[in-house]
């Protein structure tokens, strides 16, 4: 729950695994502070987000999209077939693009967007948990939700044009 979360909002898998350790230290450190006032999986999803926007910060001052990773190659070229795997490699590779358009649309969208639209279509929280983890009301939820989702739409239907 806590990985996925930070790797949907994040867009790397290093950076995930690091901020899912930070964020379970951090609930260990203020787990008395828990009021009880939501679930604690909104609890902790609202030190998720709060870290991610945090690092997300950190990166953009430090410029990291100028940085290269080694394992750029494997996320560009793809996995070698796995034995037993009887996609097509069209199949594949069209799969791979889809996926490809729609992280870079993500991608894309200012850190708030992203987050409502990450809780509400990759999580399936509600529109309250989703305010309380964010410390908005349910109708900026529901605003950035829409913005999301336009920008997304728009995005995704220049690239097929």
């Amino acid at each position: 729950m806590v990985f996925q979360l930070a790797l949907h909002l994040l867009g790397d898998r290093d950076e995930a695994l690091d901020l899912s350790q930070e964020v379970f230290f951090s609930v260990f450190r203020t787990i008395h502070n828990f009021r009880g006032q939501s679930a604690l999986k909104t609890w902790i999803y609202r030190i998720v987000i709060n870290q991610a926007r945090n690092r997300q910060r950190w990166w953009r001052r430090r410029h990291k999209s100028e940085q290269v990773s080694l394992d750029q190659h494997v996320a560009s070229h793809g996995d070698l077939r796995q034995p037993g795997d009887d996609t097509s490699p069209d199949r594949a590779f069209a799969r791979k693009q889809l996926a490809e358009r729609l992280w870079g649309a993500l991608d894309r969208l200012p850190f708030d967007q992203r987050t409502v639209i990450v809780l509400r279509e990759i999580d399936g929280m509600s529109y309250d948990d989703i305010a309380f983890s964010l410390g908005v009301a349910v109708g900026t939820v529901k605003s950035r939700l829409t913005r999301a989702r336009q920008t997304l739409r728009r995005q995704l239907q220049e690239v097929r044009a």
